[in-house]
């Protein structure tokens, strides 16, 4: 492996804690989506550094940043662009929107109607654009990160199965520590200002080579995929305590991420191959988003993310 590529995420790591406080799993999570090229949803409450989060990534990484705040009345084409008449010599052009950019942050995702979601959807999908009659590629890297409110429901559009699905991972970040909030009174705002870079687009992609060389024995390979297929209702793996909860489980996406961000989740801990510690690490936050359960198991208060572990914990 090439420690000479580690440094440096270590170092942006590091550099990012002196001004984010307390958030530790967050910005590993970012860095993750960045290294792997995955789209990331940060559920938190207002106040927990979600946008500085980001903010200060893609300064450390040199990339090209844009924020969307979504709202009820945001249309597709503030997001992608539109066409633009030209009446001086009677053709049209076009004008490119925020999306066109390597990190975008799509803040309160959930307060924006079903049209802009579909928007972004393409977007996300198939990392191209269409505006007119034309199709735009993105810039590589691209990825969303998108935030939302875990309790607030007035004025939100719950994001469609297909949306969440794309999120590689979906993180539920809570308060930061006593002590992480006394750093943060001394926090001063020339600490952003002064950060400078320590990664770039080219560095990413030699890290995604690296990560992708991390070994994976055959047996962790068969772990991930019975645990993914444990979460479907027909699949006799599913424990039967939880299997009336469970009306969908994960999507082969699940898989795919769980190899992906297991191998980043070994390459960080200096390993060269994966262990089911590394999957345990990341089962709830890449599986928990892609289950749909029960209206009564919602009522019991059975989420994702708990039969997620649940369905780990029996095969682990």
């Amino acid at each position: 492996m090439n420690e000479k590529l580690r440094g440096p995420v270590l170092e942006a790591l590091e550099k990012a804690k002196q001004v984010v406080f307390g958030q530790e799993k967050m910005l590993e999570a970012i860095t993750a989506a960045l290294v792997c090229e995955g789209h990331l949803l940060i559920e938190g409450m207002p106040g927990l550094a979600k946008t500085l989060s980001v903010n200060v990534m893609a300064k450390l990484c040199n990339l090209d940043f844009k924020r969307v705040q979504f709202t009820p009345d945001l249309l597709p084409s503030d997001l992608i662009g539109t066409m633009v008449y030209n009446h001086a010599n009677a053709t049209f052009s076009t004008k490119f929107g925020p999306i066109f950019t390597q990190l975008l942050l799509a803040d309160e995702i959930n307060r924006s109607p079903a049209k802009v979601q579909a928007a972004l959807l393409e977007a996300m999908a198939e990392k191209q654009v269409t505006i007119g009659e034309v199709s735009h590629r993105l810039k590589s890297p691209f990825v969303v990160m998108a935030t939302q409110n875990p309790i607030e429901q007035e004025g939100t559009y719950p994001l469609p199965e297909a949306q969440l699905d794309r999120f590689m991972m979906k993180i539920a970040i809570g308060y930061p520590d006593e002590a992480a909030e006394m750093k943060i009174l001394d926090l001063k705002k020339s600490s952003f200002e002064e950060l400078t870079g320590v990664l770039n687009a080219q560095t990413l992609f030699e890290l995604q080579k690296e990560v992708e060389s991390v070994y994976v024995d055959n047996k962790i390979k068969e772990l991930i995929v019975k645990l993914v297929r444990a979460t479907r209702p027909e699949n006799k793996l599913l424990p039967p305590e939880i299997a009336p909860a469970v009306t969908a489980g994960c999507s082969p996406r699940a898989t795919i991420w769980l190899y992906k961000i297991a191998k980043f989740k070994a390459y960080m801990d200096q390993k060269d191959f994966v262990s089911p510690e590394h999957i345990l690490q990341i089962v709830e936050d890449v599986m928990g988003h892609r289950m749909h359960l029960s209206y009564e198991a919602a009522l019991d208060g059975i989420t994702g993310r708990s039969v997620a572990l649940k369905v780990a914990h029996s095969l682990l």
